[in-house]
């Protein structure tokens, strides 16, 4: 079992999740079932696929949660996306969560692939 608090990609990706949380207070409360909705679910479901595959015991299940995880990552950046075209927040807000988005994409995409070395 892995200790998925101890990877930076899980703690980066929480503080992603408590940056969009943030990020969908200032919504209007007619978005409350949709974007907000939207956002904050794929923003958790990232931390949450990581700390889930942690727990697996082979490195084709762990890969498969990192897999979902990236989905999600991507997932958010188009909400975030819309959420700019919908002028829904500040852009130096939108910024500093695309930023973050594309951290935690880069860091998944390169756990996985040292995951898939090293399960050949």
């Amino acid at each position: 079992m892995r200790n998925f608090k101890e990877l930076k990609v899980w703690q980066k990706s929480f503080e992603l999740s408590i940056a969009c949380y943030r990020l969908t207070e200032s919504f209007p409360a007619s978005e409350r079932y949709n974007l907000i909705s939207q956002v904050n679910s794929a923003a958790i479901s990232i931390p949450s696929n990581i700390a889930e595959g942690g727990s697996r015991s082979s490195e084709k299940e762990y890969r498969r949660f990192l897999e979902t995880a990236l989905g999600s990552a991507y997932e958010l950046e188009t909400q975030i996306l819309i959420v700019e075209a919908l002028c829904y927040a500040n852009a130096n807000s939108l910024k500093s969560i695309i930023y973050k988005v594309k951290e935690v994409q880069k860091m998944l995409i390169g756990l996985i692939r040292t995951i898939s070395k090293t399960s050949l």
